[in-house]
């Protein structure tokens, strides 16, 4: 099982490594996506993302870290408001290899308030399929209930966020991988 930026980064402190990081915030989907690339080709990995206002207004930020020991990255910045077209997109992260890191929910420049989702991939290793579900509901019973069929298939939950989107008003965007 891999290990999450966050944990290895502990280890490293652990082990008495020093470590660099650097702060990408954007209200723009692309800019971050290349922000991020920018920085895994200069050793950096993903370590935790946020969406919301700060002093430059409302915004994704992205931290990235840096530890001697890490293999190069390839990320993509998945952002829409439509489930269905995140359910398109992660999927076809997923038929590439790319694993799932984090999400958010921030008002981007073009396309208003989207649910936002870091996908990573090791561009040192073959990469795997992997068979993502995107669920979205505005009630946690029904929340519950898919959570529950999901997991009799076999799927994990990753992560998950109360997003707005064009359809439904507010719901809450579960992210789940099988393998």
């Amino acid at each position: 099982m891999r290990l999450p930026a966050i944990a290895l980064c502990a280890a490293a402190i652990l082990a008495g490594e020093n470590f660099q990081y650097k702060v990408l915030a954007t209200n723009k989907t692309g800019t971050m996506e290349r922000e991020m690339n920018e920085a895994a080709e200069a050793g950096y990995v993903f370590s935790q993302v946020m969406g919301g206002e700060t002093a430059g207004g409302n915004e994704a930020v992205v931290v990235m870290a840096k530890a001697p020991s890490h293999s190069k990255k390839s990320y993509k910045l998945l952002a829409t408001s439509k489930t269905s077209t995140m359910q398109k997109e992660l999927q076809a992260a997923g038929d590439e290899g790319f694993e799932y890191r984090g999400q958010t929910v921030f008002e981007s420049t073009f396309g208003g308030r989207e649910l936002a989702v870091i996908v990573e991939r090791d561009t040192g290793k073959p990469s795997k399929r992997i068979a993502y579900r995107v669920l979205a509901t505005s009630r946690t019973s029904t929340l519950e209930k898919e959570l529950k069929e999901a997991g009799s298939e076999g799927y994990r939950l990753l992560g998950f966020s109360v997003g707005k989107t064009r359809f439904g008003g507010n719901e809450l965007v579960s992210i789940l991988r099988k393998d």
